[in-house]
């Protein structure tokens, strides 16, 4: 839920602090417990009444889009930081790598991937907010393609699908991995680029093979 926009007029000061507080301690309480975040915690979190939430947001459903929306809008605008700060694609890629797998990002998107696709087909804010996130994306995959840091037979739905498996749905993944997706999330997209490994050290610690027997 977008402030200030044509759908929404602007609020007023008090109203959009908390606005933004409800949607910070939505974040941080359905990444701790799922879609089913209780209201009245979130609006202990956040600091206000519950009727305050419930007059913002009616229903948890729509207060769960809002957090949808947010977190989406947020990637676009880090996606859009990364490529206009970094003349090296491979570089401005792998920097989305490390804020996608946050882990209180991961556990964020993990949740919100079991929203019913309803959800998002009736925000068009939402809809609006992903396709922007998706030409940002594919223009860094183009760009690294041109300079050569990116395999030439990359698409960028590759990207987007190794995001979703391990940022959004780490209970596919072995037990692991899934402990540590930033990991193996690194491991995998250096696959995707060109010339050697980027010489930074691997995030989290390798896994000794007693653990695996």
């Amino acid at each position: 839920m977008r402030i200030g926009d044509a759908e929404n007029p602007p609020l007023r000061a008090d109203a959009s602090r908390n606005l933004g507080k409800i949607l910070a301690a939505a974040r941080t309480v359905v990444a701790e417990q799922g879609l089913a975040a209780p209201m009245d915690l979130i609006a202990r979190r956040a600091g206000v009444g519950i009727g305050t939430l419930y007059r913002r947001f009616p229903t948890r459903e729509a207060l769960i889009a809002a957090v949808a929306e947010a977190y989406v809008t947020d990637l676009v605008a880090v996606t859009r930081q990364l490529g206009e700060s970094s003349g090296d694609a491979r570089a401005a890629l792998r920097g989305l790598v490390d804020w996608c797998a946050d882990p209180g990002r991961g556990a964020l998107a993990a949740a919100l991937a079991d929203l019913p696709t309803q959800t998002f087909h009736a925000s068009p804010a939402f809809a609006r907010a992903r396709h922007e996130w998706l030409e940002l994306l594919d223009d860094l995959v183009r760009r690294g393609q041109r300079d050569g840091t990116v395999r030439p037979d990359v698409g960028t739905g590759d990207v987007v699908l190794l995001l979703n498996v391990f940022a959004c749905h780490p209970d596919r993944l072995p037990g692991h991995v899934a402990a540590q997706p930033a990991r193996y999330l690194h491991l995998v997209f250096d696959a995707l680029m060109t010339g050697p490994p980027a010489p930074d050290a691997l995030p989290g610690a390798p896994v000794d093979l007693d653990a695996v027997r």
